[in-house]
């Protein structure tokens, strides 16, 4: 981008202006990561469609005001309300100075009383002295206080013809909902680090020095979106630099550490090599970087690992260089993405720690010694879900207990010392895997064949894998039913079992099982109509019947309600308990031995 001409170089001023004023955009086109907003202005300005209100919100140093000076230089430039406004014209220099009378900038962080408000309504009846519109720009309006906003609504809502209002936040959240719905909103986003390095190199060439792309993506990074940070950041280090600005200057100079030196720190971490990240941030805080910055940057650093570990690419990556996308992704991997997750907690925790202690180093340390001790929470994680998969699938639909040796199963004890069987295990144990069957396959096999009493093990066939229904098919009658119900809603899965303990009665059908649930117990038969429910209570009553046995779900009409008795006039009501009281014998002959009367009847507390 050229050099406009109200920039000058800084050896022939008297003053100094600093980088982010003399390189400050004067035309729309020149705004750098607005270009909706921009565009948005310019059409109205073309299709004579502009408002009488407009809030500008966003970050800090996103250009919110520097956008509203130049919509009001495209407003009163002299040849009439255009797009493209001559910035050599007397008005446009004007503005861009801060010094037009018809464009009037107000700081509301210190004019946010009524009293200017007020005196802002007495002047807006005054037309311009020269322009075609008297133009307030507010910066901060959110700061005004509520007498102030009240006191603005109706000047806001129909103010005179030559007046527009542009209105600058970096909290809209803060201002009155009567405010927002009288203004037109344009969100200004952050600035993208490849839009700030571009606008930071031009600045560079014009300022007559030399820097390396990495230096100057460091200083975007920093900025987090903000152009005018970044462009005071630039300034800071090349004072620092002699014309040659180099990436180990810019951490010099901010006192942050190069992402080599967090990715070491982070491998160290993954190692779980306590001593080697001690020795890690002992060198770099020696070397100038503040423990609480450092705090920072792994924050980002393990925010950027987590978005790799998840299946972002590159172009997602904030905070670190892109360069170490295939390392950050090797870590990952091998860390896990739940133990990430962890650590980035941990970080976070720490800094709030850090900005209330004089001790930051401390908890720096103490906090990556506890991240170098953490456990494999991927791979536990792994073993739940594989838990749950394997209690879910049709061949293992046990009680709580089966799921218990499931657990137990994956990783299963050493055998006994003893060598014979004790006399539990000859009734109770399963049949023990075939010699060429694997351990593994033998604690699977243990752990998905379902409890039995001994007699259903004598009866049960050789060749029988504990997931057919038995052969000899049970008599279907009312008594069974109801035994075979008992025993099914005991291998469903908890939920389900107390789903169906909810069926007040069960009847008999030929080929068919009728479930009768009270009236009162919606809530249990409309989730037992579920597939899920349904078709575990289905396969646990064939297996146990022998046969297939359909489930047919009926909800009871609910119990009448009973009428309310009548309610008892109070006067009636009083009278009664009066006549009851007089009546007992107690109170009798207290008022016989005392001589008293009942003067007063309480209701007891």
């Amino acid at each position: 981008m050229p050099e406009s001409s109200g920039q000058q170089n800084a050896s022939s001023q008297d003053s100094y202006v600093v980088v982010a004023r003399r390189y400050r955009p004067r035309a729309f086109d020149q705004l750098v990561g607005q270009d909706h907003v921009g565009r948005a202005l310019k059409n109205a300005i073309e299709t004579n469609r502009v408002g009488h209100a407009y809030l500008f919100t966003g970050a800090r140093g996103v250009g919110k005001t520097s956008t509203a000076r130049i919509f009001a230089k495209a407003l009163n430039d002299p040849s009439g309300p255009t797009a493209t406004p001559d910035n050599d014209t007397d008005v446009a220099q004007a503005i861009d100075a801060g010094e037009d009378v018809d464009v009037i900038e107000i700081d509301g962080a210190s004019n946010r009383g009524i009293d200017e408000i007020r005196s802002l309504r007495a002047n807006v009846g005054v037309r311009p002295s020269r322009a075609r519109y008297k133009i307030y720009i507010i910066d901060e309006v959110h700061m005004l206080t509520g007498a102030a906003f009240n006191a603005l609504l109706k000047t806001l809502e129909e103010p005179p013809e030559h007046v527009k209002f542009i209105f600058c936040t970096t909290d809209p959240e803060k201002l009155p909902i009567t405010v927002l719905s009288r203004c037109q909103r344009f969100d200004f986003a952050p600035v993208e680090v490849p839009k700030i390095v571009n606008r930071l190199r031009e600045i560079v060439h014009a300022e007559n020095a030399e820097a390396d792309d990495k230096a100057l993506e460091l200083i975007a990074r920093r900025a987090a979106g903000s152009m005018r940070d970044s462009q005071s950041l630039l300034e800071q280090v090349l004072s620092f630099s002699d014309g040659n600005l180099t990436a180990e200057q810019v951490h010099a100079m901010l006192g942050t550490a190069d992402d080599e030196r967090l990715h070491a720190l982070a491998k160290a971490m993954a190692e779980r090599d306590a001593a080697e990240v001690i020795r890690q941030l002992d060198a770099g805080i020696d070397a100038g970087v503040d423990a609480g910055r450092l705090a920072e940057q792994l924050l980002a650093y393990f925010r950027d690992l987590m978005a790799v570990t998840v299946g972002c690419d590159a172009t997602l990556m904030r905070h670190t260089s892109t360069a170490l996308y295939d390392e950050l992704n090797e870590l990952g991997q091998r860390w896990g993405l739940q133990t990430v997750l962890a650590v980035v907690g941990l970080v976070d925790q720490t800094l709030v720690r850090i900005r209330h202690s004089v001790y930051a180093r401390v908890l720096l340390e103490a906090t990556a010694i506890q991240i170098c001790n953490l456990p494999d929470l991927q791979q536990i994680a792994d073993l739940a879900a594989a838990a749950d998969s394997i209690a879910a699938s049709p061949t293992h639909r046990g009680s709580a207990g089966e799921k218990k040796n499931t657990v137990a199963n994956a990783a299963p004890p050493a055998p006994p010392a003893s060598t014979g069987p004790s006399p539990a295990a000859a009734t109770s144990a399963t049949p023990a895997p075939s010699p060429a069957a694997t351990p593994a396959t033998a604690a699977q096999a243990q752990a998905t064949e379902p409890t039995r009493t001994p007699a259903e093990n004598q009866a049960k066939s050789p060749e029988d894998n504990g997931t057919s229904p038995p052969r000899t098919a049970v008599t279907w009658n009312q008594a069974n039913a109801e035994r075979i119900w008992q025993e099914a809603i005991t291998m469903v899965e908890p939920m389900t079992e107390t789903l169906a303990r909810a069926v007040q009665r069960v009847v008999a059908e030929e080929g068919k099982l009728r479930l009768v649930f009270p009236g009162e117990s919606k809530l249990a038969y409309s989730r037992c109509e579920s597939p899920q429910h349904k078709t575990s209570l289905n396969s646990a009553v064939a297996r146990l019947a022998g046969r297939d046995i359909a489930l047919e779900l009926q909800l009871a009409a609910p119990k009448p309600v009973q009428a309310k008795a009548a309610p008892v006039e109070p006067g009636k009501a009083r009278m009664q308990r009066m006549k009851e009281i007089e009546a007992n014998a107690m109170v009798k002959s207290i008022v016989e031995v005392f001589d008293a009367e009942i003067v007063k009847i309480e209701k007891p507390r």
